[in-house]
C-alpha cells in the first residue's frame, strides 16, 4: 500500500497536489487518511460480496461449533443425530437466506421518503361522488308495471332471475317499514300504493311459484308428513335467495300493526313454514315473532300464530318443542298480569292451546310442570311461614290465580297419563294451602277462583277432592239477614276480582252475586259427582247445611235459589239409593261399580239433566257480561235529574223568607253528611292486616269509581229524610228561634186566616 501511495505522489503534478491538500506530509498519515476514506465509501456503497463473506464466515463458525460438540458432549451430538439431523447437515446457503430475509424484513419496518412529492388532487372525491351516484343509479324504482310483468313471469314458468329480482324488491319493501334507508337494496320503493302491491302480490303467488321451480309435489290428502323444499336437486342453487324472502317476512311481521295485514302475513307464512323448517336460524326468528303475536295480538293473530307455532313443533319436536314451551309459559305470565272481562277470553284461549302444546311430548310435560308447579309451592310456604305483606303478594295475585287454572286444565286434558298423573296431589295441596292463606271475606272471590280450578280438575281426572267445605264455609260465616249499607244497581263481576273493598262489603251486590256463585259452583262440584255410587252419603253434609241456612235465612230470593238446589240434590240422591238398591253387586267389587256408574251416566240422573238446561242459560248470560252489557240495561228504570245550582239559587230566593232557619241548617247538615262520608270512605281503604295487591288496583279502582256514582244518590237520601224529621236543637238555637222576627209569624196566621 505505501509502494502504491508513493508512486501516486510522484505521479502527481504540483497543481493537483495543492489542491489535495497538504495536511501532514508523513506516508503514515496518508495511509491512514486513505483507508479511512475507503471505509467511508464501504459504508456508503457496501459491496454484495464482502457481505456475504462475513455472513458466511459467521454460517462455518456455527457449523464448527456443532462439529465440536461430538468431543465436547458425546451423548447429546448423538441424542442430535437419532432426533435432529438437519440442525447437524447444517447448510450455509441456509443461513444466508435467513438472513437476506430478515434484513428484507428490516427494510420494511421503515417508511422510505417519496423521491417526489405528489400534490393532492380532486381527482379521488370526484371519483368518490360519481361512485356513489353510480351505485344510486343502480336502485331502480319499483313501478306497478314492473309487477304485473312479475306476475305474468311467475305464473307463467318462475325462474331463478325472476325470483332473485322479486326478493331484492321485497327487501327493499321490508327496508322501508323499518325506516333502513342506508341498506343497499337494488330497488327502491318510494309509493304507498306500490307498497301494498308488492306484498299483496309476494303473499298470493310467492309460495306456488317457489314449489312450481324446485318442483315439489303436491302432498296427498291422507299424507301428515311435510314435504320439505331441501329434498328438491334446484335446492341449494336458489337457497339464498328463499332465504332473503323467508327473513325478510318475519322483519315484515314484526313491524306491521294493523291486525288484518298481519293476519294476512301470517296466513302466507304458514305455507311458508316448510321453507322455515329447512332454515334454522330463519326459524328460530320465526317462533320468536309467532309467540309475540300469540300472546298480544287480537284474535284472529293469535289464532293464526298458534297454527304455525303447531305445526313447525309438530314437524320438528327435537329440535323446537322444548324451547318453545318454555317461552309459550313465560309470555303466558306476563300477559295475565291484569284480568278485565276484555282480557279474560284471550287468556282462557291461551291456556287451552297452551295445554294443546303440552300433550305433545307428555314426559318434557312432566319436566315443565313439575318445576314450574314446585315454583307456586315456593312462593306459598313462603308466604305461610314469613307472613309478610309481599310475600302475601307473590301469592294472592292474578299471575299466580291464572298458573294454577293452567296446569289444572293441563292435567286435565292430558288424563289419562301415567306420567302426568303424579302431579295432581301436589297442585291440589298448594291449591288448597292458597284457600287457606287469608281466610277473610275480602278474599271470597280469590276463594271462588280456586274452587272453580279443583272443579276442573275433579271433573276429568276422576279424583276426589273435598271442595265442599271451603263453600259451605262461606255460608256460615257471612250474615245474609243483615241490610246492606250501600245500594248500587252495578252487579259485582266476581269473574275478573280476587279481593273485595270494605265498601264493596256493605252493597246489597255482593251478597247477591256471592249467593249467585255458591249456587253455580256447589251444582257444578255435584254434577261431576252425580253418577257416583256414593252420591247420597256425599251430598249429606251439604243438605244438612242448606237446611239451616234457610232456617236461618230470611231474605226470600236467597232462600229460594237454596230451596231449588238442595231440591235437585234431594232429588238425585233418591235416585242413585233407588238405583243401588237394585244392584246384586257388592262395595268392594270395583270393576262394577265401575260399569253401574258408566251405564247410570249413560242413563243420565235427575241432576245431570238439570245441570245440562243451566248450563245454557249461564253460558248467555257469562257472554253478556263479557261483552259488556249490564242485567239492568232492560229493565227502564228512571233517571234521577238534578237540579242545577242557578235553579237551586232561585228556590232559596222564592221561599226566603219562610223556614229559613231550616234550610239553612239542612244545607249544613248535608255538607257535614258529604264530608263525613269522605272521611268513612278513607278509613274504609284502609285494609285489615292485608293491604292492596298492587295487581288488583286497577279492579279495585273501577269498584270505587262505580261506588262513588252510586253515593251521590245516597247522600239525597239522608238529606231528605232530615228535612222531614225533626231535629235536635240547642238552647242557644232555641233562644236564636225565640229571639227571631215576629212578623213571620203574623204573616203566617194572616195567610191561614184567608
Amino acid at each position: 500500500m505505501a509502494g502504491k501511495n508513493k508512486r501516486k505522489l510522484e505521479d502527481l503534478s504540483v497543481d493537483e497536489f495543492m489542491l489535495s491538500g497538504f495536511d501532514s506530509g508523513e506516508e503514515h498519515d496518508c495511509e491512514e487518511d486513505e483507508e479511512s476514506t475507503q471505509k467511508k465509501g464501504k459504508m456508503k456503497t457496501p459491496a454484495p460480496q464482502n457481505t456475504s463473506v462475513k455472513k458466511h464466515g459467521k454460517a462455518s463458525e456455527h457449523k464448527d461449533q456443532l462439529s465440536a460438540l461430538k468431543s465436547k458432549d458425546p451423548e447429546f451430538y448423538e441424542f442430535l443425530q437419532e432426533n435432529d439431523q438437519k440442525l447437524l447437515n447444517f447448510d450455509d446457503s441456509d443461513s444466508l437466506e435467513d438472513e437476506d430475509e430478515e434484513d428484507d424484513e428490516e427494510e420494511r419496518m421503515y417508511h422510505k421518503l417519496p423521491s417526489q412529492l405528489e400534490d393532492a388532487d380532486d381527482d379521488e372525491d370526484d371519483k368518490g361522488e360519481s361512485g356513489k351516484k353510480s351505485e344510486k343509479k343502480e336502485s331502480t324504482k319499483v313501478t306497478e308495471a314492473m309487477i304485473e310483468k312479475w306476475r305474468t313471469g311467475l305464473r307463467k314458468e318462475p325462474t331463478a332471475k325472476l325470483v332473485r329480482d322479486i326478493t331484492q324488491a321485497f327487501k327493499a319493501a321490508v327496508a322501508t317499514t323499518k325506516g333502513d334507508s342506508e341498506e343497499k337494496c337494488r330497488y327502491t320503493i318510494s309509493d304507498s300504493a306500490v307498497f301494498n302491491s308488492l306484498i299483496l302480490f309476494c303473499i298470493k303467488d310467492m309460495h306456488a311459484a317457489l314449489n312450481k321451480m324446485l318442483k315439489l309435489k303436491a302432498p296427498e290428502k291422507g299424507q301428515k308428513k311435510l314435504i320439505l323444499p331441501s329434498s328438491s336437486p334446484r335446492w341449494q342453487k336458489n337457497q339464498i335467495d328463499i332465504k332473503m324472502y323467508i327473513a325478510g317476512v318475519v322483519q315484515l311481521l314484526s313491524s306491521l300493526t294493523q291486525s288484518t295485514v298481519v293476519a294476512a302475513v301470517l296466513r302466507h307464512a304458514n305455507q311458508m313454514v316448510p321453507y322455515y323448517l329447512c332454515l334454522p336460524k330463519q326459524c328460530r326468528q320465526f317462533l320468536k315473532s309467532l309467540i309475540k303475536h300469540w300472546s298480544t295480538g287480537e284474535e284472529t293473530v293469535r289464532v293464526l300464530a298458534f297454527l304455525a307455532l303447531n305445526k313447525i313443533c309438530r314437524n320438528k319436536q327435537e329440535n323446537y318443542l322444548n324451547s318453545v314451551l318454555k317461552q309459550m309459559y313465560i309470555a303466558y305470565v306476563k300477559n295475565c298480569k291484569f284480568t278485565s272481562p276484555n282480557t279474560l277470553p284471550m287468556i282462557n284461549f291461551m291456556q287451552r292451546t297452551l295445554a294443546e302444546m303440552y300433550s305433545m311430548d307428555t314426559q318434557m310435560s312432566y319436566q315443565h310442570a313439575f318445576i314450574y308447579i314446585r315454583q307456586l309451592a315456593i312462593h306459598l310456604r313462603s308466604a305461610i311461614n314469613l307472613k309478610k305483606k309481599e310475600t302475601y303478594q307473590s301469592v294472592y295475585n292474578w299471575q299466580y290465580v291464572h298458573c294454577l287454572y293452567l296446569w289444572c286444565r293441563v292435567l286435565s286434558t292430558l288424563y289419562p297419563s301415567e306420567v302426568l298423573e303424579p302431579l295432581i296431589y301436589p297442585l291440589c295441596q298448594v291449591i288448597i294451602g292458597c284457600i287457606k292463606l287469608v281466610p277473610i271475606s275480602r278474599y271470597y272471590p280469590l276463594r271462588l277462583h280456586c274452587v272453580r280450578a279443583i272443579i276442573l280438575l275433579c271433573a276429568n281426572t276422576k279424583t276426589f277432592v273435598p271442595a265442599l267445605p271451603f263453600l259451605l264455609e262461606i255460608l256460615q260465616q257471612e250474615d245474609f239477614n243483615k241490610k246492606p249499607g250501600r245500594m248500587s244497581i252495578k252487579p259485582i263481576n266476581f269473574a275478573v276480582i280476587l279481593k273485595l273493598s270494605k265498601t264493596n262489603l256493605q252493597e246489597k251486590a255482593y251478597k247477591d252475586g256471592l249467593v249467585e256463585q255458591l249456587y253455580d259452583l256447589i251444582l257444578e262440584y255435584f254434577h261431576t259427582q252425580a253418577c257416583s255410587v256414593g252420591f247420597p252419603e256425599l251430598a249429606l253434609p251439604t243438605i244438612i247445611q242448606l237446611k239451616a241456612f234457610l232456617k236461618e235465612c230470611k231474605v226470600a230470593n236467597y232462600c229460594k235459589q237454596m230451596r231449588q238446589l238442595l231440591d235437585k240434590i234431594q232429588e238425585n240422591c233418591s235416585y242413585i239409593t233407588g238405583r243401588r238398591q237394585k244392584a246384586t253387586f257388592g262395595v268392594a267389587d270395583v270393576t262394577a261399580v265401575a260399569a253401574w256408574e258408566k251405564q247410570v251416566a249413560e242413563e243420565g240422573t235427575p241432576l245431570t239433566k238439570y245441570y245440562s238446561q243451566w248450563k245454557k242459560l249461564r253460558e248467555k248470560e257469562i257472554q253478556l257480561e263479557i261483552s259488556g252489557k249490564e242485567r239492568m240495561e232492560d229493565l227502564n228504570l228512571p233517571e234521577i235529574k238534578r237540579k242545577k245550582a242557578e235553579e237551586k239559587k232561585a228556590d232559596k230566593k222564592e221561599f226566603k223568607g219562610l223556614f229559613e232557619s231550616d234550610s239553612d241548617d239542612d244545607d249544613d247538615d248535608d255538607d257535614d253528611l258529604f264530608k263525613s262520608k269522605e272521611e268513612k270512605g278513607d278509613s274504609d281503604e284502609d285494609d285489615e292486616g292485608l293491604e292492596d295487591l298492587s295487581d288488583l288496583s286497577d279492579d279495585d279502582k273501577e269498584g270505587l269509581d262505580d261506588l262513588e256514582d252510586d253515593s251521590d244518590g245516597d247522600q239525597k237520601k239522608p238529606s231528605s229524610s232530615k228535612g222531614k224529621a225533626p231535629k235536635k236543637m240547642l238552647s242557644t238555637d232555641l233562644k236564636e228561634v225565640a229571639e227571631g222576627d215576629e212578623d213571620m209569624v203574623e204573616d203566617l196566621e194572616l195567610s191561614d186566616q184567608d
